[in-house]
């Protein structure tokens, strides 16, 4: 090949294959290289260089000028006494280089050059691949289905193909080659056989996209989409805020006549989106989440960050949905925990914490029912609560008097240290190790339930399942995520020990 055809070999390969011109002549430069290397000998350093302007190709001998007792390859490297006998003022590090003449590749050679080329111009373009769509997480892209097998379809983007798996497509949604699908792209992995690019219809991103290029107002970002939940090919709840109170975020996704969200509902095959106005108060945004149901009351527990949600009898199955589906996606969208109840549940739930808490203050401070009632109705709940409230906030409630306020405050502490010191007889009994008592995640009284069901040590816990810790500590008091999140923090010292021995080999 003469000097003017490797240029423009370069020229058009790199624009059939939209490339780079450098790349493709970087990868001529390493096959002309390698043939020079099964020519004069793999150990030696060969190097070619083509002139990007004229296309001269030189090739090119490298070696190390380095002392004797350290060479090692002495086809790359050569002793100070040698390399003065061709360049007399050569030093230790120096770099002797020699041009080597041109030579016939033969057909093996050119065969080998071939496949290096090739192989170098299918990595570059691996590797354009990648770049162009790890920047397109996050969009939506359409392509054509070039093949469908066990559901997972291979979607032709034009310059890459892209993976639809059968688990982020929409139910009785049938996919067919040559059909032109849009999907979210949520996924791009570098992988041996080539970048992994991998799609959804079933995320809640997918719907947001959607959204965005119907309405207008979210592409500005005047409205805001705060949250999605989604139960793919059935329903989904979508939250928006508008920063201009001027806008009704709700019906700019809606549309004239429903064009808009209409859009989004035949892209998603006929799913039912409920619109949701976000608000910051979170019980009010709840009630608007649980839409259509009517909601007579909300109670929060912002520490386990859940709220019972109270609804008239003849609106629960409306507030739960078929198969729990409302809630369930009302809790998705809001991120806490929702219980439904009728207003009898809660009223006789009410009744019984009433009674519970009022027997508590009773065996406690020694006091009559009136004042464990006043106690509750200010919103006591725990025996700790009146230890730590102050004598004069604890005096200003209606019917106390200083005097009462610290009667009340000195038999709390009194008997919360009765009961610490009750605890700690107790844990001595059962012989509960130190690391599990000063386990952090754990209250006193749940320790003492693990040690009379045989839980001693912090490997002990660590070995039960989710389920038996649920049992033993009782479902209302620890929920199944957060017994199995316990578990794995109490196996956290296993993993330590394992990496110390690795650590030590080092």
């Amino acid at each position: 090949m003469s000097r003017v055809e490797i240029l423009q070999v370069a020229d058009s390969v790199a624009r059939e294959k939209n490339m780079d011109k450098e790349v493709i002549i970087q990868a001529i430069e390493q096959a002309i290289q390698k043939a020079g290397r099964s020519k004069y000998g793999h150990e030696h350093d060969i190097r070619c260089h083509i002139d990007r302007r004229t296309g001269d190709t030189e090739l090119k001998r490298y070696r190390t000028v380095t002392e004797k007792d350290l060479i090692e390859n002495e086809a790359a490297q050569i002793t100070l006494d040698q390399a003065k006998r061709e360049k007399p003022d050569a030093k230790l590090g120096d770099i002797l280089i020699d041009t080597l003449p041109a030579f016939d590749y033969g057909r093996v050679a050119a065969q080998t050059a071939k496949q290096v080329i090739m192989q170098n111009i299918r990595e570059a373009e691996r590797d354009q691949q990648f770049n162009e769509f790890k920047d397109r997480i996050g969009e939506i892209i359409s392509g054509v289905i070039k093949r469908v097998e066990y559901g997972n379809a291979t979607i032709d983007l034009g310059r890459a193909e892209a993976i639809l798996r059968r688990d982020d497509t929409l139910p009785r949604e049938h996919l067919k080659n040559g059909d032109r699908v849009r999907a979210y792209i949520y996924d791009v992995r570098r992988e041996q056989r080539g970048p992994q690019i991998f799609l959804s219809r079933t995320k809640g991103e997918f719907m947001a996209k959607l959204f965005e290029q119907e309405v207008p107002e979210i592409y500005d970002g005047v409205i805001e989409i705060k949250s999605v939940a989604r139960d793919p090919g059935s329903r989904a709840k979508i939250a928006v805020y508008s920063r201009d109170h001027s806008i009704d975020p709700v019906g700019a996704c809606v549309g004239m006549r429903g064009s808009r969200v209409q859009a989004v509902v035949g892209e998603l095959g006929g799913e039912k989106v409920d619109i949701i106005p976000w608000s910051p108060d979170i019980a009010t945004f709840i009630v608007n989440a649980l839409a259509p149901a009517e909601v007579a009351k909300v109670v929060m527990d912002e520490e386990k960050h859940r709220l019972d949600v109270v609804v008239p009898d003849e609106q629960l199955s409306l507030a739960i949905g078929r198969r729990g589906q409302n809630v369930r996606l009302a809790s998705i969208l809001t991120g806490w925990y929702i219980d439904i109840l009728t207003e009898e549940e809660e009223a006789k739930r009410r009744a019984e914490e009433f009674t519970s808490r009022s027997a508590l203050f009773i065996e406690a401070l020694d006091i009559d029912d009136v004042i464990a009632r006043l106690l509750i109705a200010e919103g006591f709940t725990k025996v700790e609560e009146i230890a730590e409230t102050s004598i004069e906030e604890m005096g200003s409630i209606e019917g106390f008097n200083e005097e009462i306020a610290q009667e009340l405050c000195t038999r709390a502490i009194n008997w919360l240290a009765a009961k610490a010191e009750e605890l700690k007889n107790r844990q001595a009994e059962l012989g509960l190790s130190d690391d599990l008592l000063n386990f952090k995640g754990l209250s006193a009284e749940q320790i003492l339930l693990l040690g009379e069901a045989g839980v001693k040590t912090l490997d002990d816990l660590a070995d039960l399942a989710g389920d038996e810790l649920v049992e033993i500590l009782g479902d209302k008091k620890i929920s199944a995520a957060d017994a199995n999140a316990l578990i794995m923090k109490a196996r956290e010292h296993w993993f330590a020990d394992e990496a110390q021995p690795v650590q030590s080999a080092e």
